[in-house]
């Protein structure tokens, strides 16, 4: 049962979908007015109607329902890039994660999700513009708790004395390799976002004076075709999320 200011998913008779908090006011949409206060007295799947008798049902939503919905600036590391990132660094409850280029917060997000609560997101980020918009996003999802936003240069050093992991969504990562042999504990993953192939090249150039610290690195891209489930006919979409970005791996010895 949704408590007084949790963030619940509504969707409506089309599908429609609105994240908004439980307080008492009124929402106004197309198909009539929705009272939230109403929302203490419901249960996660079941409904509330509109002054028009319109019905939507109520839903807790996901880390995913929320980053879709939060205010955006800087494009976002999308959630398929993100959980691969997630599952091949097998980052999990109590890691402490070091990441820059923050952005918008999506990646935090999804990070400070699966360190849980126990677990700590230091987040370097040089614009503050970007950290604001990222805090909110964060504080609005409520994982506040377990993220620090920096307003620092990770180039010029990480300040932690360790980390499980560092995850990194920055044009140059092989300026922060001298930082990461210092400071990441042997099994940890070095992560790098880059969204082009002369980066990745770069980076493995600078990365043959670190060799001997880590062990063979891996380089993935993660492609999503969608399919078209008609009675008729099942076929893939004619549009799919292709390229958005090379993710670099490298475990520490």
């Amino acid at each position: 049962m949704p408590l007084m200011g949790e963030m619940v998913l509504l969707i409506d008779p089309r599908g429609k979908r609105y994240l908004v908090r439980v307080e008492e006011r009124e929402f106004h949409t197309d198909l009539g007015i929705l009272k939230l206060g109403e929302l203490t007295a419901k249960d996660y799947g079941e409904s509330i109607k509109t002054h028009k008798g319109k019905e939507f049902r109520i839903l807790r939503p996901t880390v995913r329902d929320y980053i879709e919905k939060m205010k955006r600036g800087p494009q976002i590391v999308h959630p398929k890039d993100a959980g691969l990132i997630i599952a091949y660094a097998g980052i999990s409850p109590g890691d402490t994660v070091v990441e820059a280029g923050v952005g918008s917060g999506a990646l935090t997000i999804f990070l400070a999700n699966a360190v849980g609560p126990n677990g700590r997101v230091i987040s370097y980020e040089l614009r503050e513009d970007f950290a604001r918009i990222a805090q909110r996003n964060i504080e609005g999802i409520g994982f506040d708790d377990r993220v620090t936003i920096k307003l620092k240069d990770i180039y010029e050093g990480i300040e932690e004395e360790y980390a499980d992991h560092i995850v990194l969504d920055l044009p140059q990562p092989e300026n922060v390799l001298p930082h990461a042999v210092e400071v990441l504990r042997p099994g940890g993953y070095f992560v790098a976002y880059t969204p082009c192939a002369n980066q990745v090249h770069r980076f493995f150039q600078a990365f043959q004076e670190y060799r001997e610290h880590f062990y063979k690195p891996r380089v993935v891209e993660v492609l999503v075709r969608e399919q078209e489930v008609k009675k008729e006919c099942i076929r893939p979409r004619t549009t799919m999320l292709a390229h958005t970005g090379y993710i670099t791996f490298l475990r520490k010895l």
